[in-house]
């Protein structure tokens, strides 16, 4: 291929990647038309050829001037020019009046694209050609008489075309030489000719090093183009989308400059804020934070600033918060002359801000303090200054029954019900005190200032009796209590840490001595909450080394005084306290979650005893209500009876009535399932649980258990045990039940509930609960069985831990009473009283019974009141609310 073959190619393939330049500019120029840009898709191209033309469009100014230098020669020379010289001044002055279509068509190519320069010089060259030869050709005609106004033309037509090609290097080069050429060609000599030559050919260098300057910078220029486009185009999209804004003012704070988006969010148009203060867009609190004042400071001192949090002047209904940023500006001679900078929404983040921090101190279902927030109020009561402002109550609350709520109604009813407890709480502290939850069921309440024994004895009555009335959670009735713990400062410790540990166990103490009441700090209590921990961790090696055992009590038949079954009662043998109660382990194990394999193995070991026993004897089996809770307990169930082979029917499972605090969809099905499964179910406990008596229309029981409360005591002169016994056997034989009498333990109450029509008969009159071995030899001796015991009972005795205050011989000292009747209780203490001697027994502050020893051991003895305790007409007594005493001195 030739060299100018190749460098057409060349010119080609520059044309079109200059094209597709163009392209990509006017591509890029799109989103600026999609915005409001009224300028042309190929305005970029357009400017870039008007920088870099070769062609002005206004050349065509030259055809009139050559039509004036022709005008001006006749006149000088009295003569026209011939024909052939006519036509070169006609053939350039037409030329050159087409400049501006030439100007077009030059356009149309790339800034390196050779026919660039063709055009250029058919535009320019060849109008100044014509013109030069032409105006020479005239002179040579008139012999040269008029060569001065010839010349002048000249000189005026070149000096016309420098004016009109500006800074047209090339073009002015080329005009020039295509004018002296064509003088030269008619008139010139040798030595001109080759003058010309050697200047065409410098300009030609000239032109190629003029093109490639000119490329590189229209790439320049095309590149900058686009990245202010861009950069335009994204600080647009960047304030309309709201996220961000920008500002500029002058020197005096006035604004110059605002972003649209700023004026929709102050309800103002933008334009009206032009001219106004910068800090009219801001409310300024000078009672506020810091933050909010240094604005004023930082645009008079012209200083740069970084996110100031600032209230935007909108409505106080519609608070919106600006993080704001600025930098001063100077001019060339350092001179202040505005602020510019940018601000952004710290709406959100604020609230976020305002969220976290209430999280941080409130709890989020009540809205009462939290944990943190409770703690620091008692830490800044007891770092006061001054002694005697150290002083303060705390009461820590824990809801009784709380647990068969959240796991018989659900989740929801029970945040439904804390809500509420809250607020009764709150209520009944009112403004004696901070109220705040510390999270579950527990609440604790912190009273400042030095507290007065009555009124906190009061205040705990109070909060009981409140929390005690009955719920309405999603249209049921629920019934709760509460139980206080009291600690004392300075009294019962120094710090926040000895008040909660102290005030916990005294929370613990009120619930084993009976829940439902307060207790207040004793040291004793120490002893109680380590055996508590001890007894815990030994029931869990218990569990795990098979320590557990199952005694069994025989069920008698009141007709025909045979034994129908047992009921499978858990025991547990210590290896240092010996034989410990159920009432002591069994909590424990519900606390810390034992209870569900102690249960199954209760189940299991219950059913492989039964598979000896003969086919009429059944045995029950205890189910908690975490138990019953358990969807897996129907399987558990099966898997027991199948292992032991055992009929589903001599199993029976005594449930109580805590787990009907609702109706509730998942009880039912429970029900549904054991019936499926082909068990019996009892109902045990009965009438002193918390429900009414609606569910025994659905629930599906076999039998109903008369709680041991009812039968103790009903053989008193007066009490309406008798009646309630009645009432419930009633009940049963109207819903196809049977009843079992428990805890009978002498012969005139075995002859009421016979009499009264129980079905069956539990209690120490036919036996105490046996081992399984027992067990097993009682049934082999013969079904029935003879009861045994007292003709009639000792007054009733009720289980307690009261702490009360014995005065004998001139001392005084601390005691606890473990057991009391009407008559008598029973005392532990460190000095007891010989047996004979009279005492003092402080209840309360205000409540003393004079009492006599019977019996004294190194650490209990055994009392008789001198005047009989008060009862409730059941055989409950009835004691004042407890409370601790004033310590002795």
């Amino acid at each position: 291929m030739s060299d100018s073959g190749r460098r057409g190619r060349r010119g080609d393939e520059n044309a079109s990647v200059a094209r597709d330049d163009a392209t990509s500019s006017r591509a890029a120029s799109a989103p600026a038309l999609a915005m409001g840009n009224d300028a042309p898709l190929n305005e970029a191209h357009r400017k870039a050829m008007s920088r870099h033309s070769l062609v002005p469009a206004c050349w065509w100014i030259m055809a009139p001037a050559q039509l004036a230098g022709v005008a001006l020669i006749s006149l000088a020379s009295l003569s026209l020019p011939r024909p052939l010289t006519a036509a070169m001044l006609l053939a350039g002055i037409l030329t050159a009046a087409a400049a501006t279509l030439m100007a077009r068509i030059e356009q149309g190519y790339a800034l390196n694209d050779r026919r660039r320069h063709l055009v250029m010089v058919a535009a320019i060259g060849l109008p100044m050609l014509c013109f030069g030869g032409a105006v020479a050709r005239w002179a040579a005609e008139l012999d040269l008489r008029d060569w001065r106004a010839s010349l002048a033309a000249l000189v005026a037509a070149s000096c016309l075309a420098a004016i009109l090609l500006e800074s047209r290097l090339v073009s002015i080069v080329t005009a020039n030489l295509a004018l002296w050429l064509g003088v030269s060609l008619i008139a010139g000599t040798p030595a001109t000719l080759t003058m010309l030559v050697a200047a065409a050919l410098a300009s030609r260098f000239i032109a190629l090093r003029h093109t490639r300057i000119a490329a590189a910078e229209e790439a320049q220029h095309r590149e900058r183009d686009r990245a202010q486009r861009r950069a335009g185009e994204i600080l647009r999209d960047y304030e309309r989308s709201g996220q961000g804004w920008f500002w500029e003012t002058d020197r005096r704070g006035l604004l110059t400059y605002v972003s649209p988006t700023v004026g929709a969010v102050l309800h103002r148009d933008a334009t009206s804020l032009l001219g106004r203060p910068f800090s009219e867009m801001f409310i300024l609190d000078n009672g506020g934070p810091a933050s909010e004042r240094t604005l004023t400071f930082q645009l008079s001192a012209r200083s740069a600033f970084q996110d100031l949090p600032m209230r935007a002047a909108t409505p106080l209904a519609e608070e919106r918060w600006w993080s704001i940023s600025g930098r001063p500006l100077h001019d060339d001679f350092a001179n202040f002359i505005g602020f510019r900078g940018s601000g952004s929404d710290l709406t959100e983040r604020r609230r976020s801000q305002r969220r976290a921090s209430r999280l941080a101190l409130y709890d989020s279902l009540t809205g009462l303090a939290n944990r943190m927030q409770m703690s620091e109020s008692l830490e800044k009561i007891l770092a006061q200054p001054r002694e005697d402002q150290r002083g303060c109550a705390v009461l820590l609350l824990d809801l009784d029954r709380f647990k068969q709520v959240n796991d018989t109604l659900g989740h929801p009813a029970g945040d439904a019900l804390l809500t509420q407890v809250a607020q009764r709480l709150e209520r009944t502290v009112d403004t004696a005190g901070r109220v705040g939850r510390l999270g579950g069921d527990e609440f604790q309440v912190i009273l400042p200032g030095p507290p007065a024994h009555p009124d906190l004895v009061q205040l705990a009555g109070s909060i009981i009796a409140n929390l005690s009335q009955p719920y309405s959670i999603e249209g049921h009735r629920v019934l709760i209590g509460a139980s206080i713990g009291i600690a004392l400062s300075p009294e019962d410790g120094a710090s926040s840490q000895a008040l909660l540990r102290n005030a916990d166990l005294a929370l613990y103490a009120a619930k084993d001595g009976g829940r439902g009441r307060h207790h207040f700090y004793a040291e004793d209590l120490h002893n109680d909450a380590q055996m508590r921990r001890q007894l815990e961790q030994d029931l869990r090696d218990a569990t795990a080394g098979g320590e557990l055992e199952l005694h069994y009590q025989p069920v008698v038949q009141t007709a025909t005084n045979r034994i129908t079954g047992f009921e499978a009662l858990l025991r547990w043998t210590h290896p240092l306290l010996g034989p410990l109660s159920p009432a002591k382990f069994i909590p424990i194990a519900e606390d810390t979650g034992l209870i569900a394999p102690i249960g199954e193995w209760v189940l299991r070991t219950a059913c492989e005893r039964l598979a000896a026993w003969p086919e009429s004897v059944r045995v029950a089996v205890n189910v908690s209500p975490l138990q019953f809770a358990n969807p897996a307990l129907p399987a558990i169930v099966t898997s027991a009876l199948n292992a032991a082979q055992v009929t589903p029917d001599r199993l029976e499972l005594e449930i109580t009535e805590s787990v009907f605090l609702q109706d509730d969809r998942a009880t039912e099905a429970m029900f549904a399932a054991l019936k499926r499964v082909g068990v019996r179910l009892a109902l045990d406990d009965f009438g002193t649980g918390y429900s009414s008596l609606g569910y025994l229309k659905r629930a599906p029981f076999d039998k109903i258990k008369i709680d041991q409360s009812f039968v103790r005591g009903a053989t008193i002169p007066g009490s309406r045990n008798g009646a309630i016994i009645r009432a419930i056997v009633s009940l049963a034989e109207a819903l196809g039940m049977e009843t079992t009498a428990e805890g009978v333990e002498t012969l005139d109450e075995l002859d009421l509930v016979r009499a009264l029509g129980c079905s069956q008969v539990q209690g120490y009159i036919y036996a105490k609960p046996l081992s399984a071995a027992d067990a097993s030899a009682r049934l082999a001796d013969g079904p029935c069985a003879i009861a045994s015991g007292p003709r009639s009972a000792r007054p009733p005795r009720q289980t307690m831990l009261r702490r009360v205050e014995l005065e004998h011989d001139g001392r005084s000292f601390d005691g606890t009473i473990r057991n009391v009747s009407a008559k008598g209780a029973m005392i532990e203490c460190a000095w007891p009283a010989p047996a004979g001697d009279a005492l003092t027994i402080r209840l309360s502050s205000d409540q003393a019974i004079v009492a006599t020893a019977r019996w004294s051991k190194p650490d209990r003895m055994g009392v008789e009141f001198a005047r009989a305790l008060p009862s409730d007409g059941a055989g409950t007594i009835v004691l004042p609310v407890a409370s601790s005493l004033p310590r002795s001195r």
